[in-house]
């Protein structure tokens, strides 16, 4: 009697799997590749690009208007140091019965406004008035702002009737 091996369609590999404790692990545990690829997860090239172009859009609209709040702050330095010089006026006419030129006198040893980005100038002081002007310092001042940009506030003014000016002043913003 001879023993005639299986056809080869009814042959079966059984394969043993076990986890990390050596047991062995149930058939129905193991995972097997499916027939279909799940979709790859990530970012093409494509929607990179989109991001980059909203970005920079949305920085084309803000940092002009950036710009022009920071313009804005530093023109108060000059309308501060400019009021501050019609204060001391007025108390230094009191006590003289004139006003003076001299910025030392009223509290601006150097000429200049608090961070020196602008330089103060009282061009015509005597018993009846004054006029005091506030233009960019070149350079800017001890803060790192130069304000010789400022195209619509180039020079302020102030006088002894309180007349508040600024020129060129195109829009009439700047006081």
């Amino acid at each position: 009697m001879t023993l005639d091996p299986a056809p080869a369609d009814t042959r079966r590999v059984s394969i043993a799997v076990f986890n990390s404790r050596n047991e062995q692990m149930p058939t129905s545990q193991i995972s097997r590749p499916s027939a279909h690829r799940s979709a790859q997860t990530g970012v093409t090239l494509i929607e990179l690009m989109v991001v980059v172009v909203i970005i920079a859009i949305l920085a084309m609209i803000a940092v002009p208007s950036y710009r022009q709040y920071s313009i804005r702050a530093q023109r108060t330095e000059a309308k501060t140091a400019l009021l501050q010089i019609a204060t001391n006026q007025e108390r230094f006419y009191l006590q003289n019965n004139t006003y003076t030129n001299n910025l030392a006198a009223l509290g601006f040893p150097g000429g200049a406004s608090e961070y020196g980005v602008y330089t103060l100038n009282i061009p015509l002081a005597n018993a009846i008035t004054y006029q005091a002007t506030a233009t960019p310092t070149p350079g800017g001042g001890i803060n790192g702002k130069d304000m010789t940009t400022d195209g619509e506030c180039a020079q302020f003014n102030l006088n002894a009737q309180g007349l508040k000016t600024a020129a060129p002043d195109p829009n009439t913003v700047c006081w």
